[in-house]
């Protein structure tokens, strides 16, 4: 018998998992891969759960778009952070994680055949999650600088377009966009009937004075505009799998009946966790993005060590770094050679749409200070032989 074939053949396979095998294969390596915090949940978050356990009826399934608890929550932060009301004309949707909500977003406001904006370097699981759709991921190239090109957004528009999708601060690179480029982007969105996917899982992560700015709190743009948000990063929720959605208040429906079909309703306890940790001191967030900016200044600096090999692009966010590396290996078989020659671990950049050179991501999120000079001075070495 013939295997069956399912759309799942056009979709790219997780590098993450590829690049973890390697990794414990070699024993001692550094790892400048996975994007994930070093820290755990602030203590309210774990002050929650006996709480939850309280319940006697925590264990039966509640709301599909969350616990009026942790909705009402983040209704406050949404508003006094973001600046995004909610009112009758948007809703809050709680979701297993950040790319549930995408994935919540692309099934319920596409057709088989839809095109969905993508720019390049995109986050791989977004792309993967178009595909999987049975949509059309259309690349648009960012410029030197990995900043928005709004006229060639515009210019990639077409009758099958659906949406826009921006992801700032960005992964893979780190760059923030502007607050000028991004309302540019809205304002094409609003003139063509199209939505604009803003996601903002990297939303407290910002350097050097720059500010976070959230397209849904432009006037005016409710109606066309879904906001993605995660616990992930900032809270270090990475396997609690949190975060929700703001969205029109007419996709509510569309959205219910794709999260009621894939998971009913999100993690209950998990939800009670996250709604403590919205109740932490204002200096766990401060202190840990504080150490996380003094680590991101020690791999920038020995980076800069490499320019005449590598371009780098400093951004002002998130915790990666984007680099192109002038050698004619290809992305991966450099992946390789560092992991098995010089114990540390990056991410190809093919994963993320880079296919025109050698592209590596480096992530720093979760290295300690020490760790980060000794994983950068590894890296260095890799590079320089």
């Amino acid at each position: 018998m013939e295997p069956l074939i399912s759309r799942m053949q056009a979709v790219q396979s997780p590098i993450i998992p590829v690049i973890g095998e390697l990794i414990g294969n070699n024993p001692g390596t550094i790892s400048l891969g996975q994007g994930v915090v070093s820290y755990s949940p602030p203590p309210e978050a774990i002050e929650l759960l006996p709480k939850f356990l309280s319940e006697p009826n925590n264990n039966l399934y509640k709301a599909v778009e969350g616990i009026p608890l942790l909705l009402t929550a983040l209704k406050a932060k949404l508003e006094a952070f973001n600046g995004i009301e909610i009112n009758g004309e948007n809703s809050i949707v709680v979701t297993a994680g950040g790319n549930m909500a995408f994935m919540n977003a692309v099934l319920a406001i596409t057709s088989v055949g839809d095109e969905i904006i993508l720019n390049t370097p995109y986050y791989f699981n977004h792309e993967m999650a178009i595909v999987m759709a049975g949509c059309r991921p259309v690349l648009v190239k960012t410029d030197e600088n990995y900043q928005l090109r709004p006229d060639a957004i515009a210019e990639a528009i077409t009758s099958k377009t659906r949406a826009v999708l921006t992801v700032s601060p960005n992964n893979p690179t780190g760059v923030v966009y502007s607050e000028e480029a991004l309302r540019q982007v809205n304002q094409i969105c609003r003139d063509r009937g199209i939505y604009h996917i803003s996601d903002e899982a990297y939303e407290y992560f910002t350097y050097n004075g720059v500010k976070h700015v959230s397209p849904g709190a432009f006037v005016g743009s409710r109606d066309y505009t879904i906001s993605l948000y995660s616990f992930s990063k900032a809270y270090g929720f990475a396997s609690w799998r949190i975060g929700y959605m703001v969205i029109p208040e007419h996709l509510l429906v569309a959205v219910k009946k794709v999260q009621d079909t894939i998971l009913i309703c999100p993690p209950v306890v998990s939800q009670y966790a996250a709604f403590g940790a919205l109740q932490a001191k204002e200096d766990f967030l401060k202190n840990h993005i504080e150490a996380i900016a003094k680590v991101r200044e020690v791999v920038l600096k020995s980076l800069n060590r490499l320019q005449d090999i590598c371009t780098i692009v400093p951004g002002d966010g998130a915790f990666y770094f984007f680099l192109k590396v002038h050698t004619d290996l290809n992305d991966f078989e450099l992946t390789k050679r560092l992991i098995l020659e010089h114990q540390v671990a990056v991410i190809p950049g093919h994963t993320f749409g880079m296919d025109d050179g050698c592209y590596l991501r480096v992530a720093c999120g979760a290295l300690q200070k020490d760790t980060a000079e000794e994983g950068i001075e590894r890296l260095v070495r890799g590079y320089k032989l």
